[in-house]
């Protein structure tokens, strides 16, 4: 069975909201879906940074499967 979910609630400007939904349909991915996955992805950079206002600072590591440019 799938792990429970919960549900929230935030702001954002419309702008964001509207190139976020782009993303997602061309991933056909829902809106929601793409959120929980920036989301999730965003709250794991915030560990590794130790804090919010260290975040701006701290840089991404790429993968090592992944080529430069992509």
């Amino acid at each position: 069975m799938g792990e429970w979910k919960a549900q929230i609630c935030l702001r954002v400007r419309q702008a964001s909201r509207a190139e976020i939904k782009v993303f997602a349909a061309r991933e056909k991915r829902k809106l929601g879906n793409a959120g929980e996955v920036i989301l999730e992805w965003g709250f794991e950079q915030l560990k590794a940074a130790g804090s919010i206002d260290r975040l701006p600072k701290y840089k991404i590591r790429r993968s090592g499967s992944h080529p430069k440019g992509q």
